[in-house]
């Protein structure tokens, strides 16, 4: 997935706002992309003004080598460009309950049963593990290096960049992410994300 270099724009949902109805309402796609994913563009951007080599960067550079951002902006940079990355992953990586595939094809479709048994037991494991994060984060599917999927969690906006992993599905379990049309209950927005999850092919 292309990610552009500074200045930085919030990209356009894939969809109509109402798209993902009923299991994700228009309200909070509007907040969730305009204002939450918009406030991490423009924080991105507000970071890096003051430095021009920095600007020449794609997005996965500057995250994929945090030790060689000036100490000053590091952390602002880190997370704000995590923010916009998980971001990108999260809302491309879903689609109308009508389109899909929202089951796995083929090779991933092969490598999931091998892995974890069944499809059904991979979403049972991984809606645990996204009810197991504290706070705020995320849960995704990836393809290690050796060829090996994991079920990964994440702080607030870290990602894997700069380790190899290939993030196949990425979910958001940030309480802005279902809190206006699940309120606490994040086991029921797990339960009906499937229903508009896209799964890539391997």
């Amino acid at each position: 997935m292309p990610f552009d270099t500074y200045p930085y724009e919030l990209m356009p949902l894939p969809y109509p706002y109402d798209a993902l109805e009923p299991y994700l309402d228009a309200e909070t796609l509007h907040y969730h992309h305009d204002k939450h994913f918009g406030a991490y563009v423009n924080g991105l951007n507000a970071a890096l003004k003051p430095y021009p080599k920095l600007q020449t960067l794609t997005l996965k550079q500057l995250l994929s080598r945090p030790e060689r951002l000036p100490q000053k902006a590091r952390t602002a940079i880190l997370r704000n460009g995590g923010g916009v990355y998980n971001h990108t992953l999260y809302f491309v990586g879903l689609s109308p309950a009508d389109q899909g595939p929202h089951e796995p094809q083929g090779v991933l479709f092969n490598k999931i049963n091998r892995t974890f048994s069944s499809f059904a037991n991979f979403k049972r494991l991984f809606n645990q593990s996204a009810l197991d994060v504290f706070g705020s984060g995320w849960t995704g599917l990836f393809l290690s290096p050796d060829g090996s999927l994991q079920i990964r969690n994440l702080k607030n906006q870290d990602t894997l960049l700069g380790t190899g992993m290939r993030p196949l599905l990425y979910v958001d379990v940030w309480e802005h992410a279902y809190y206006l049309q699940y309120k606490n209950l994040r086991a029921e927005y797990l339960q009906n994300i499937w229903n508009i999850l896209q799964f890539p092919t391997l």
